[in-house]
């Protein structure tokens, strides 16, 4: 595929490169930056679990399943131009969630966020793969992961100093700012297009989106209308049929978003299966814990952010020790270390309770970190490594759609486990409490797990509060175990099993040399 640049536009490497890591920086920070402002949302506008679920939901579900043919969009129309377009999108509906008066207008501005973010993040590796070239190109994506690297160490703690000093809304206020500086620079980005390019697979973007966009619609609304209801019912038999409908179209395309043959290759498999993995055991933690602190132990949400960077730290100093291990440890031997240390972290963690101190907590959340931080430095290049060079693009981006689907379904299901583990501890006391204005178990467990524990126990009469408030923590706190047991299970689990899929390949045992030659940083 040939490609031709516009004479109108000038190549400036390091500025191109600036701006591209800026925007890229906002992604995960759009991510944790909307965890920590869901307790202030729920407090504001009193919404649903499901529909605040979605605030987080939405951005990563639009993110995951529109990569691919933002990119293919981004070769036909210009990839200069479809970076201004998703930039536009991102500072207008961060703008718009700043703004909004009700949940249902956050949900869909976040889930055109989501839009955004797929059109910047692959239309700017284009523009930096158009920019740079040899040990160059290397550089300038080890810098664009470096920028993943910050807003996912940094978000929760910069997001929740936000939340402190200015409320919820600020936090999209400052991501809206950030997007409007990137789109005034934006202009002298240089603009380039492939002349050869295919077209866009509409049927298999439509057919995964749809079949995902099922899936997480019904776990995030069964703990509320009942798993065997027919509404649920409905979802996950659509998404089973979506999936069917997007194989067969996948294996009828000349040209599919996805060359269903790489699921041939166990280690390709093995590659993908690792993100989806640490999305339960680490992703999910960037959800749920800050709300946990602030309602059960009712710490602002700057300390709270203050707390996970004992989680997300580790994330920045780790891909370097790592990549500097991997030319004698093998990446297979890494990848099970890193899903053995975070579902180790993430048992460990059941040791977190109402009152207990940060030092107590700090071990699991380093463990976690460390496992997360040993994969970054790995993970993309043995993804890639793993097929033919000549469809090492389409490798990536196969990749990353699975990781952050991966996200998507890892958030929603656990926030919905969460929910109903929570609802059954509350429904077994509750009553105790309702002559006094309790909430049904159903509503507490709502706002509780939202993080407004306090907005719960003022519906109770005064004397009974302080009872009530133990009884709630300590409720919400045994489905958090619970929760955290699930997550540690599914890592433990998974680490035999990828270490067995990488096993029989030869470049299982080859190390990583350059691990910033990730074609897609993506953390």
């Amino acid at each position: 595929m040939s490609d031709k640049g516009s004479g109108a536009s000038v190549s400036r490497p390091t500025l191109t490169l600036i701006t591209v890591c800026v925007a890229g920086g906002l992604l995960p920070l759009s991510l944790t930056g909307s965890s920590m402002a869901l307790p202030g949302i729920n407090a504001d506008l009193a919404p649903s679990l499901a529909a605040l679920q979605w605030v987080v939901n939405a951005y990563n579900l639009l993110f995951a399943s529109l990569m691919l043919a933002a990119g293919s969009l981004a070769d036909r129309l210009g990839r200069r131009r479809m970076f201004v377009i998703g930039s536009v999108l991102f500072a207008t509906a961060s703008a718009v969630s700043a703004a909004a008066g009700q949940i249902l207008v956050i949900d869909v501005a976040r889930a055109l966020a989501g839009v955004g973010a797929a059109a910047v993040l692959t239309s700017g590796s284009a523009i930096l793969a158009q920019t740079f070239q040899g040990p160059a190109l290397g550089r300038a994506f080890g810098a664009l992961g470096t920028s993943f690297g910050f807003g996912l160490a940094f978000g929760p703690f910069l997001s929740g100093l936000l939340v402190s000093v200015g409320g919820w809304r600020t936090v999209f206020a400052a991501h809206a700012a950030v997007s409007v500086l990137v789109l005034l620079v934006s202009r002298l980005l240089p603009e380039s297009r492939a002349t050869t390019a295919g077209r866009v697979d509409w049927l298999g973007t439509i057919t995964f989106s749809g079949s995902l966009l099922a899936f997480v619609l019904a776990v995030v609304q069964a703990p509320r209308i009942g798993w065997t209801d027919p509404v649920t019912l409905v979802l996950f038999g659509v998404c089973v049929l979506l999936m069917v409908a997007f194989v067969a179209a996948e294996r009828r395309q000349p040209a599919p978003m996805f060359d269903l043959s790489l699921f041939r290759q166990s280690r390709y498999v093995a590659a993908c299966l690792v993100p989806v993995a640490l999305a339960f055991g680490f992703v999910t933690l960037l959800v749920l814990l800050p709300s946990y602190l602030i309602s059960v132990d009712g710490v602002s949400a700057q300390r709270a952010g203050i707390t996970l960077l004992l989680l997300t730290a580790p994330t920045l100093v780790m891909p370097s020790i790592a990549g500097y291990l991997s030319r004698w440890v093998p990446a297979r031997v890494l990848l099970v270390v890193t899903l053995l240390l975070v579902g180790g972290g993430a048992a460990w963690l059941t040791v977190i309770d109402r009152g207990v101190g940060v030092l107590t907590i700090a071990g699991p959340l380093l463990t976690i970190g460390t496992g997360m931080g040993i994969s970054l430095a790995i993970l993309d290049a043995t993804a890639v490594g793993s097929v033919e060079p000549e469809r090492a693009g389409m490798a990536a981006g196969m990749f990353n759609t699975m990781r952050l689907s991966g996200e998507v379904v890892a958030i929603a299901t656990m926030g919905s486990v969460l929910a109903g583990l929570t609802t059954s501890r509350l429904a077994e006391g509750i009553a105790a409490f309702q002559p006094d204005g309790a909430p049904s178990a159903s509503e507490a467990a709502g706002q509780i797990v939202a993080g407004d524990l306090a907005a719960v126990a003022e519906q109770v009469a005064p004397q009974a509060r302080p009872a009530f408030v133990d009884f709630a923590a300590g409720a919400y706190s045994d489905g958090f175990h619970t929760a955290l047991w699930v997550l540690a299970i599914v890592t433990v689990v998974a680490a035999p099993v990828i270490g067995v899929l990488l096993r029989d390949r030869k470049a299982a045992a080859q190390p990583v040399e350059q691990p910033d030659r990730r074609l897609d940083p993506v953390a």
